[in-house]
């Protein structure tokens, strides 16, 4: 067991997994939160990919082979920003933060914990995604391993990113009741002007595109974009080419941002408590 030298505690880093243990098993034992959690992206995917039609010039990729992709961003964004805050706003509001205040428990384990229980639902959200998208719509994984290291990377700094964010936003909810109601309408607003909707995401007006490319969801969306289709694509992008660096960067600049946004705000106690 890992401990610390000075006290012969758990480190934080095994309490964290521990924590995301307890937490995942809270999870899942949510029926209904768990079927949601996974069915929206995966109906969204399934309707928008029945309705969307068509072959774009140039390339052998269908209208639903294109939206795929960024359906795994959405549903990424949706898993951690949403569902994460509105975790964290419940349990602050049920007064379940403020009596693991009290404990030995240190509060990064925490954080820890909860971002252990996103990271596996969201990879598990993924895997099924892919699957859909692969049986519906004849989405071909990619065969080449670089594809799939730029898969990691974007779902790695993406996942982050959202996560982070989704911590810092739950210090904004008052409530456990106003929870979806804060993260659920900038969550669609970002997912529309993002491209996440449209095939090809170059048909979104000028000023849209130029607001969207300011935050984390239209270059995930890109990055997996990037990974799971042929470069015969990219003239359905506003890009000439795939950008990698600046969608790095981005997303870097995104995790770097939420985790001061999560230091400068994050309260453990509820407003009533105050």
């Amino acid at each position: 067991m890992t401990t610390s030298h000075r006290t012969g505690h758990p480190s934080v880093l095994l309490l964290g997994l521990h924590r995301g243990v307890l937490e995942l098993k809270v999870f899942f034992r949510e029926w209904d939160a768990v079927a949601f959690t996974f069915a929206l992206p995966v109906v969204t995917l399934a309707l928008l990919g029945s309705i969307v039609t068509g072959v774009y010039p140039g390339s052998d990729v269908t209208s639903a082979q294109y939206l795929a992709p960024s359906m795994i961003a959405a549903g990424i964004a949706a898993t951690t920003f949403v569902n994460l805050g509105a975790g964290i706003a419940g349990d602050r509001d049920d007064g379940t933060l403020r009596r693991l205040r009290g404990t030995p428990m240190p509060p990064a384990a925490y954080v820890l914990g909860k971002t252990v229980q996103t990271m596996v639902v969201v990879a598990a959200e993924t895997v099924l995604l892919l699957a859909v998208g692969t049986v519906l719509f004849a989405l071909r994984l990619p065969t080449d391993p670089g594809r799939w290291l730029t898969f990691g990377w974007v779902f790695l700094l993406g996942s982050t990113a959202c996560s982070l964010l989704g911590i810092a936003v739950s210090s904004v909810i008052r409530s456990a009741r106003s929870a979806g109601a804060v993260t659920q309408l900038p969550n669609l607003v970002l997912a529309f002007i993002s491209g996440i909707y449209f095939t090809p995401v170059s048909a979104l007006p000028q000023p849209l595109l130029v607001l969207g490319s300011v935050f984390p969801l239209k270059w995930m969306a890109q990055g997996f974009r990037s990974a799971m289709l042929p470069d015969t694509i990219l003239g359905a992008e506003v890009v000439s080419n795939w950008e990698h660096g600046r969608t790095a960067l981005v997303l870097a600049a995104w995790c770097i941002g939420g985790l001061l946004l999560c230091l400068t705000t994050f309260r453990w106690r509820g407003r009533r408590y105050r």
